[in-house]
């Protein structure tokens, strides 16, 4: 029922930001079609989680000429086609653009890597920490005097991965209404990594980023935006830049302004640090929490990921869902008039090729030609 339903795509198995984008796809409505690599009789995939839900798969042996014929088949029906890849692997397959796109001219053709297609890194191995490094994403986190600490995983396979991945697929689609044609997406983790950096080249060239990691205003270095501990050894996240939401915060806390530092006088952020610290520490989390729920102080307690389908604005725009029994974020963004239908998990929760195949539009006996030959696992 999501704004892409009626575009079919097929997805290679693989890891983390080719997933995640196809799930942002799935999510809004498409129709995916997850191939899986067989390796003798057992199909080769990951655990299965949220990356993978609104899917139906299939294993097929890239190996075998038959199991090459099948995805070639696959890509006839497709709108889209996903890999994951090196560059030169899917073409060593026979899957690569130039023969996917002889069988079908209007076919999207998406390539989630690391390094992109091109450069002297591109056949090289990396994982997110290499990609957001080399894009200078990783070096400005971390405390002043500390070493950078890598975000989880999340700026490279997933903000400047998957997501591209997805937003490179969508306006490929839309292009394709004009020219009626298909074309190759380059998506690389380091070139996303690269352009989510766009906000601090522009703080650095306005000089309002002039100093080492740990040092500047959104990096740890003001008091007025940071974690603090509580009584109970969590965490309260401050982000109150403006003077008047600034004026909330120390309001709330009980803090006598008068006896402070001017907000932005860096010379005084030690002092006011220890003292909101102090303060932080004399109630719990939660204490806090209930405290600044109606404020403009720009506080907010700091959820684990477990606990984030438990807050009230969460509960209030149903920001979780239960699928298969696991709790799990929901389809984003929302749409006016597109209802985003509640996921499923990966073939509504059992592997059934003949069901697959036949969802794609193969029929009954194409179906079984393909798992008699082999090809499908």
């Amino acid at each position: 029922m999501g704004p892409l339903t009626g575009v079919k795509v097929v997805e290679i198995a693989s890891l983390a930001p080719a997933p995640f984008g196809c799930m942002i796809l799935a999510d809004l409505g498409a129709q995916i079609l997850r191939v899986d690599r067989a390796s003798g009789s057992a199909a080769v995939t990951a655990p299965a989680g949220p990356l993978d839900r609104g899917r139906r798969s299939v294993a097929v042996d890239l190996k075998n000429p038959e199991g090459v014929a099948a995805v070639h088949r696959f890509a006839r029906e497709a709108d889209v086609f996903v890999e994951g890849f090196r560059p030169g692997v899917a073409e060593r397959l026979g899957i690569g653009p130039d023969a996917l796109l002889a069988v079908n001219p209007r076919l999207i053709y998406g390539r989630m890597t690391g390094w992109g297609q091109q450069g002297p890194l591109a056949p090289r191995a990396g994982h997110d920490i290499n990609y957001i490094a080399i894009a200078g994403a990783l070096e400005p986190i971390g405390r002043a005097g500390e070493r950078p600490h890598a975000p989880l995983n999340l700026l490279g396979d997933f903000a400047g991965g998957g997501t591209f991945l997805a937003l490179g697929v969508l306006a490929a689609l839309y292009e394709r209404e004009r020219s009626g044609r298909g074309q190759v997406i380059d998506a690389a983790m380091v070139d996303g990594a690269n352009i989510l950096m766009s906000f601090l080249h522009g703080m650095r060239a306005g000089g309002m980023w002039p100093n080492p990691r740990g040092e500047n205003m959104l990096d740890g270095a003001a008091p007025f935006y940071d974690t603090y501990e509580t009584a109970d050894g969590k965490f309260m996240a401050v982000g109150c830049v403006e003077p008047q939401f600034y004026a909330q915060l120390l309001d709330t806390l009980g803090i006598d302004a008068s006896g402070l530092p001017f907000q932005l006088d860096a010379t005084g952020f030690e002092q006011t640090s220890k003292l909101l610290g102090d303060t932080f520490r004399t109630k719990t989390r939660d204490e806090w929490a209930a405290l600044f729920a109606d404020s403009d102080a720009c506080v907010t307690p700091v959820l684990s990921p477990w606990e984030a389908h438990e807050h009230p604005h969460n509960q209030a725009r149903d920001a979780f869902v239960e699928v298969s029994g696991l709790i799990q974020p929901a389809p984003a963004p929302r749409f006016s008039r597109s209802q985003l239908d509640t996921p499923t998990a990966m073939d509504a929760g059992g592997r059934d090729a003949r069901a697959a195949l036949t969802n794609w539009g193969l029929s009954e006996a194409e179906s079984q030609q393909l798992m008699d030959r082999g090809a499908v696992r």
